[in-house]
């Protein structure tokens, strides 16, 4: 049995730069005693909320690996598991300082059959809310710096009891007897000791666990409150931002592609709705190819000797290193064929990435990335469109999050906003843009419906 990995839920000014939606997380503490209805408390939380990306992480995957000798004490059922100091507060704290900043975290994954932390962790991206649930989720000050809300659910210790020994006979393989000598030697103190004091500085308690509908239901509108505060707060500051990206030049790392006859043109049948699909994507990969060679100028080359066939020397460059690209789904895939005419053999990832539209934020739904990313030269972003700069924005930074430095990074679009462009560009100064034509304010995604033809 290993422990839980995060569940997660199935529904400014230019020169301060911009903070992206998904940094300001909302954190739930949910505290209570081993047997309390914790998790049934959060899952009906989750479930009450009715929305996507709210995750529930259990304090079970930051119990510290155990010494040998530790470790045979565990399985006489004589470690105590329910004292702070069985718990890693520090990798915790550092854990939920990062999703508040919207970076990536690994979570890991603790094995109490063998009681060590697995070589493999599960990655979490910050959510809208993130829910912690544990005995000890409102122990340490630290982490109660981080809650919004926090939350103790109290039941009779006899239930309790009962409920613990379903479960860890049914999930974790204990014998009854050995249960129950943990629970008088260790749980039962631990609680008086740690986790009932906890009690005096939540916000709300839950009597009766999941029963309470009442209590439950507080902190379902106390989270909806939040979510909408940060919602109005995100959509100001789009306001904001948009009105100064009129008058702002645009950064000198975004590269228009020159105007020519021959771009105008291809512009041109592009955005004919009477132009046949057959057309529309012989022209598009045409456009996309010329994009894809003005984005390669961006790389580091480095000098090269090579002997010419009339036995001459010749004072070349060549690449400096490995070139990947990262489509944006869907979308993004509509580059590709032109990536590989230009570059056939490129290394590929891709992610998927949609706006919610109710809250006007970016949500990560799926993330594939070549591998070793982080030491390639150049990494090519791409996505056909661009206009509020949201998607782009999270792409950017699940690379940075995946050691891929900041100004190895060259995004790729075949049309964006200017106030897209300046919003990204605010917050990641250092990438540098493609884009072969500015067009009108958050004009709608078209080009993957002409591309695919659906």
């Amino acid at each position: 049995m290993e422990s839980r990995p995060p569940i997660y839920s199935t529904a400014t000014n230019l020169k301060q730069g911009y903070s992206p939606p998904w940094e300001d997380l909302s954190i739930i503490g949910i505290a209570g005693s081993s047997g309390s209805g914790k998790t049934s408390v959060a899952m009906e939380i989750i479930r009450s909320l009715n929305l996507p990306w709210v995750v529930l992480l259990v304090m079970d995957s930051f119990y510290k690996s155990l010494s040998p000798e530790d470790h045979a004490r565990a399985h006489r059922n004589e470690y105590d598991f329910d004292c702070p100091e069985s718990l890693d507060f520090d990798a915790l704290v550092q854990t939920l300082r990062d999703l508040k900043q919207g970076k990536r975290a690994n979570i890991p994954v603790y094995s109490f059959k063998e009681h060590q932390r697995q070589k493999e962790t599960t990655p979490l991206y910050s959510p809208h809310v993130l829910i912690l649930e544990g005995i000890l989720a409102l122990h340490d000050p630290r982490i109660n710096e981080l809650l919004d809300a926090k939350i103790f659910v109290e039941a009779d210790m006899d239930v309790c009891l009962g409920r613990r020994i379903l479960r860890d006979v049914k999930e974790r393989g204990r014998d009854i007897e050995g249960i129950i000598k943990q629970w008088f030697a260790f749980v039962k103190p631990s609680y008086t000791k740690y986790v009932e004091p906890q009690r005096q500085i939540s916000d709300i308690i839950i009597p009766r666990g999941i029963e309470n509908k009442t209590a439950i239901g507080m902190v379902v509108e106390h989270i909806r409150r939040r979510l909408d505060e940060k919602s109005e707060k995100h959509s100001s500051d789009l306001k904001k931002l948009r009105a100064l990206a009129a008058d702002e030049e645009l950064s000198p790392n975004v590269f228009i592609v020159k105007p020519t006859p021959q771009l105008v043109g291809m512009h041109t049948i592009l955005q004919d709705p009477a132009t046949e699909q057959v057309d529309f994507v012989f022209y598009f990969d045409r456009l996309a190819s010329l994009l894809i060679e003005r984005a390669l100028d961006c790389m580091d080359y480095a000098s090269a000797i090579v002997k010419t066939p009339k036995n001459e020397i010749y004072h070349g460059v060549q690449p400096a290193g490995t070139v990947s690209a990262v489509a944006i789904l869907r979308g993004g895939s509509c580059l590709e064929t032109a990536l590989k005419r230009t570059i056939p053999d490129c290394i590929t990832g891709r992610v998927l990435i949609q706006m919610n539209k109710q809250m006007s934020a970016p949500e990560l739904h799926y993330l594939k990335l070549p591998p070793k990313i982080e030491t390639h030269s150049t990494v090519l972003l791409l996505d056909p469109q661009m206009a509020t700069g949201g998607a782009a924005l999270m792409a950017v930074r699940v690379l940075i999050d995946h050691g891929v430095e900041e100004h190895r990074i060259v995004f790729v679009t075949c049309a964006a906003g200017k106030w897209g462009l300046q919003r990204l560009t605010a917050v990641y100064p250092e990438i540098k843009v493609v884009v072969g034509r500015i067009e009108e304010e958050e004009e709608p995604r078209w080009m993957e419906q002409r591309y695919f033809g659906c």
